[in-house]
């Protein structure tokens, strides 16, 4: 035994001394001998407490007092668990604490007869403690029987439970039941004997046990499995006997502790461990086992050909694991504990709710859920940071691709500190965990080097843990990605949307196209696809376009901070990824360690049924039957089925909002911290999978409705816009941060995340939301590519969606306006009638052919029906950018590449993330994406088709600031464009503003794309002319001549293009919906492209 460490009855103190090898049978012997728990590693920190709640007996006419069992209720701090607990198992428990103390007693005495031996010069020589020397503060007197005797449990306590006294049989209940609660009192009452291993056993508990984040108490113990590798121990505890003679164990089976919570099952090589060995993190599993005995159960009990060996499985995922126990009657009890942590509500991991997504709709209650969205880069970037800077534990990013030489505030060289490797760096040299996923991209189709990243990162610190996945040739995916955009911090605040922190991403409301000399976007950061990618990212700094001829393409985006229980879902889908992709990567690198997901806190009010719950569920929803708008997030399973969680400390808890007072909150505007109570009925946490809806109609009788808060009808002119963080958001970059009702849902699936089955909630709920829209739908996203009922090529049905309610809304004659948002030209390199640009092409002839052209397009099909009404329902806009590339250079044009994914019904509903509408984001089985489904607490005093509306204060919020960006109003203008649907706002304002910006930019810089160009013949005749014009152009044609000519009165007349461009009005066009009609853009023969399959493309 190389040390031992014995803690005096007074403290802390510690004496190590050197000791020879003991014989092997002795070393087995003192291998019992743990000595006291150091603190550090100590399970309990105070005392626990015990009551005794019931004894029974198997049999009334049976008095034997070692049958009787005990029913004991503990509790430690705010945990309660209870046990069912045998008189034998006393006496076990007894025995063991026995032992304990008598070999602690002789391995005492052998260290003192040491001691004594080389005082006297023999044996192994010590440091001598002279008498004028001070006693070192790490040691102590180790002939100190009073901690030895601190530890011992008197056998005169533990004899009444195991001879209780005879006499009537409800006479002796009761005595056994005051014995063993004098038992439980004397080592409960000592803070030595409840930290051994023994008791600790005894007690099932663990390092896991009491930690609040994880959730509640549920069932632990010790468990076989055969799946691990091999867990070096000190000691033979999993060994027979006759081990030592005949090796019969060696068949890979190890005793494990098993710790069950209510989202995982994680496994410790001891109580003691807090650093899991294997953990299985709950997800949905299959509505049928494919044998028709209905849903897969998570555990399940195991026959085995021995009968003496009792065994079950958990499934979950693409995993199964086996695991024995004791006994057949523990085997039912952990199949019965698990089954019953994964399906209890509101999570119900293993269940499907709306949408069939893994998570639960949050908000319905008041748990601290709150959104906050940001436009563009700067407003998401600067918030970014500051999280990341107040970050104190860990930090989890993952994204499609990032950059660490990305600077996260500007003007760069005044903000060295922000740029992310430095930011990373601080906070990993303060202890902070950062875990990092990239997307491994197949270098022949992409350029972002996430190797280059990967390698980086890893160099900044040794708390900075990085994996990059899929293996493309292990796995077998070669076509799909990981496309989400994530940043958690603390697991209290999260963002999510669609900006990945790499170059390029970062822009303000003025969409710039220019920086000459570089202040804003430095080296690579000036960036434009459609021109050219660099091949080689590691010299970041050095410019890869010429600023003097190429503008930077300006990248609109949306993005969405989370707080509260959404945020602990989006981390709990980051640690399945990470832990997927660690078990594929990295499975025996104890550097990279598996994550286990946090869980939300408690909702004390709701513990248990009751009589008054029910009768007030049914009178609410008595009262609700005549109200034709609904709760977004209305259920059909009752209020008391919500189980009680974790609080955390009551000092750490904003007594408004649940949540922690320093928690990161960004003061770009001053939040509204105003708790919103939102007791609306819930008729469950499941829908019917075949009729997945939202019900989401809010009006003026939602006034009526309890749960839901009305505002100032003032609110957005007197929402204060001060105390920013670096800026002034003036433009309304940044939105309020309200209360919300809130959903995550995502696109994963066996590939992706190891999950059972396909994920596709992000479609589901796009479809159901179109569907249930009432008024209008706003749609901003990167790509529009989808299908009508019957299309067997593009499977997604978001087309279908709107295509369906604009026939409803035309047949009951009512208003409707669809508006969609998309770039003008796909974000590839290469232009229109480039040899190489086959990509771009491909992308173009999807999109079209969902949109106009072809018996699969929506406006073909409408148009058949509706005539010239179906511009009346449907539009498709693109944003586009001018600017000088320095002063007195020339002026140029960019599209604004649309890059955000977002919907917006009603102004009551917003949906934001990374999916794209096209079947690689949706379908699930492609491209991994997430996002969240948000619906405001808080109502505002509105317009529609002229008439008042209650509006969400989140998502109105956000259709006013990005149509103020797009149409180019100023802060006074906005009640102009309250009403969305009204003529006064769509077509004398929207509309109006996207013809003349288009005239303009024609007019000006004759650009691409142009509904005046129909083949890439006209297209070569455009540049060559352009060229000749011009010496030098863009690759789509953006750079404007010195003059404009025109003709008036025969005379030519000769203009400044700044005078013309003074009246375009913010950023929006008209989407070209004839550029290129009169050709196939699909691949062809000799083009690389032609021989990809088609799905990469849709």
């Amino acid at each position: 035994m190389a040390s031992e460490q014995l803690m005096s009855g007074g403290g802390n103190r510690y004496y190590q001394m050197q000791s020879e090898p003991l014989p092997s049978m002795m070393s087995s012997f003192f291998s019992f001998a743990h000595g006291v728990t150091p603190e550090s590693t100590r399970i309990f920190d105070e005392l626990p407490q015990a009551t005794i709640v019931s004894v029974s007996r198997p049999d009334a006419g049976d008095i034997s007092p070692m049958l009787l069992s005990y029913t004991i209720e503990f509790q430690y701090k705010q945990f309660k668990w209870r046990l069912l607990k045998k008189a034998s198992q006393v006496f076990y428990l007894h025995f063991a604490l026995k032992k304990r103390l008598f070999i602690e007693e002789i391995h005492e005495k052998q260290e003192q007869v040491k001691e004594w031996l080389q005082n006297l010069g023999i044996g192994d020589h010590a440091p001598v403690v002279h008498d004028d020397d001070d006693p070192d503060d790490d040691a102590v007197l180790l002939h100190h029987d009073e901690s030895v005797r601190n530890r011992d449990v008197p056998s005169s306590a533990a004899l009444p439970v195991i001879r209780p006294a005879l006499g009537r049989q409800s006479s002796m209940s009761d005595r056994a039941k005051v014995a063993m609660q004098e038992y439980l009192n004397h080592f409960l009452g000592n803070m030595d004997i409840v930290n051994s291993r023994e008791v600790c056993k005894f007690l099932e508990v663990s390092k896991l046990s009491f930690s609040p984040e994880y959730g509640p108490k549920l069932k632990e113990e010790y468990v076989m499995v055969k799946h691990l590798p091999k867990i070096a121990k000190n000691d033979d505890s999993d060994r027979c006997c006759s081990c030592h003679w005949f090796n019969c164990c060696n068949d890979n089976w190890q005793k494990v502790w098993a710790v069950l919570k209510p989202g995982f099952l994680a496994f410790l090589g001891d109580p003691f461990d807090a650093k899991p060995l294997d953990i299985i993190v709950f997800d949905v599993l299959p509505a049928s086992d494919g044998n028709g005995e209905g849903r897969v159960s998570l555990a399940a009990e195991v026959k085995e050909r021995n009968p003496l060996r009792h065994a079950f499985k958990v499934t979950c995922g693409i995993r199964s694991i086996r695991l024995r126990t004791k006994s057949g009657a523990k085997v039912k009890d952990w199949v019965a504990a698990i089954n019953d942590a994964g399906l209890r509500p509101p999570e119900g991991w293993c269940h499907p709710h709306r949408f069939g997504s893994f998570a639960p709709p949050r908000g319905l209650t008041e748990d601290g859920s709150q959104a906050q969205w940001f436009i563009d880069g700067r407003a998401a970037f600067d918030a970014i940071a500051s999280a990341i800077e107040d970050a104190k534990s860990e930090i989890f990013l993952c994204g499609w691709w990032l950059c660490p030489e990305l600077y996260l505030r500007r003007p760069f060289c005044e903000q060295a500190s922000s740029r992310l490797d430095s930011l990373l760096e601080a906070k990993a040299k303060q202890g902070v965990q950062i875990y990092i996923l990239l997307y491994k991209e197949l270098a022949l189709a992409l350029k972002i080097n996430s190797f280059y990243s990967k390698r980086k990162l890893l160099s900044i610190h040794e708390n900075v843990r990085v994996l990059r996945y899929p293996d493309h040739f292990s796995t077998g995916v070669y076509l799909w990605s990981h496309h989400e955009k994530l940043v958690i911090v603390d697991y209290q605040i999260c963002f999510i949307g669609g900006l990945d922190l790499c170059f390029g991403r970062y822009d303000t409301f003025e969409h710039t196209v220019g920086d000459n000399p570089p202040f804003i976007w430095p080296g690579k950061d000036y960036y434009n696809p459609r021109e050219s990618e660099p091949n080689s990212w590691e010299d970041a700094m050095k410019d890869e376009l010429d600023r003097g001829k190429y503008p930077r393409m300006p990248w609109h985006d949306v993005h969405c901070a989370l707080w509260g229980p959404p945020c602990r879902d989006v981390a709990r889908y980051f640690v399945q990824r990470w832990n997927y992709a660690k078990r594929n990567k990295a499975p025996y690198e104890e550097a990279i360690p598996l994550l286990m997901p946090q869980q939300h806190m408690v909702i004390p009010h709701y513990m248990g049924r009751s009589k008054e719950i029910e009768i007030e569920s049914k009178n609410v929803e008595d009262n609700n039957k005549g109200i034709k708008r609904h709760d977004s997030f209305s259920s059909r399973s009752s209020l008391q089925d919500i189980p009680l969680l974790l609080p955390q400390e009551a000092e750490e808890l904003d007594s408004l909002s649940g949540l922690p007072k320093k928690s990161v909150s960004f003061p770009f505007r001053k939040s509204k911290m105003e708790a919103t109570i939102a007791d609306t009925p819930m008729k469950g946490f499941v829908d019917d999978l075949d009729s997945l809806g939202l019900y989401m109609e809010i009006s003026s009788d939602a006034k009526r409705q309890p749960g839901i808060k009305m505002s100032d009808p003032e609110w957005w002119e007197t929402q204060e816009r001060g105390d920013q963080v670096g800026f002034v958001d003036e433009a309304g970059q940044v939105g309020p941060r309200t209360s919300c009702h809130c959903q995550i849902i995502r696109s994963v699936s066996q590939w992706s995340a190891g999950t059972s089955q396909i994920e596709e909630s992000i479609h589901c709920a796009y479809c159901s939301l179109i569907e249930k829209a009432e008024h209008f739908v706003y749609i901003e996203n990167q790509f529009f590519i989808s299908g009508l009922s019957g299309d067997e090529t593009v499977r997604n049905r978001v087309l279908e969606a709107l295509y369906r309610r604009i026939m409803r809304a035309y047949n009951d004659k009512k208003c409707f306006r669809i508006i969609i948002v998309i770039p003008l030209l796909p974000g590839f390199q290469g232009g229109v009638d480039d040899a190489g640009a086959a990509s771009v092409r491909a992308i173009m002839h999807w999109q079209y052919r969902t949109i106009c052209r072809g018996q699969n397009s929506i406006l073909y099909n409408l148009c058949e029906l509706l005539g010239p009404k179906t511009h009346d329902y449907i539009s498709f806009y693109g944003l586009r950018a001018y600017g000088r590339l320095f002063d007195g250079g020339p002026l140029a044009t960019s599209p604004v590449y649309v890059h955000s994914k977002i919907m917006i019904i009603d102004d009551s509903v917003a949906l934001i993330g990374s999916a794209n509408i096209n079947d690689r984001s949706l379908l699930g089985s492609r491209d991994s994406e997430i996002g969240v489904l948000i619906e405001d607490n808080e109502l505002v005093d509105s317009k529609m088709g002229g008439n008042p509306w209650k509006a969400g204060k989140f998502a109105l919020s956000l259709r006013i600031s990005l149509w103020s960006e797009h149409l180019g109003l100023s802060k006074g203008e906005i009640n102009q464009i309250i009403d969305p649907i009204s003529d006064s706002s769509y077509k004398d304002i929207w509309v109006a503003t996207a013809k003349m910006n288009t005239t303009i930019y024609q007019d000006v810089f004759s650009c691409v794309p142009s509904d005046l160009i129909h083949s890439r013949l006209a297209l070569r005749q455009s540049i060559v002319i352009s060229k000749e014009r011009l010496g030098h152009t863009t690759i789509d044609l953006g750079i404007a001549p010195e003059k404009l000519e025109s003709s008036q009165n025969g005379d030519i007349k000769q203009t400044d293009p700044m005078d013309r461009l003074k009246s375009v009005r913010g950023h929006l066009v008209s989407f070209p919906l004839d550029f290129m009609c009169k050709e196939d853009l699909r691949p062809v023969f000799n083009e690389s492209e032609y021989y990809a399959s088609p799905q990469v493309f849709h």
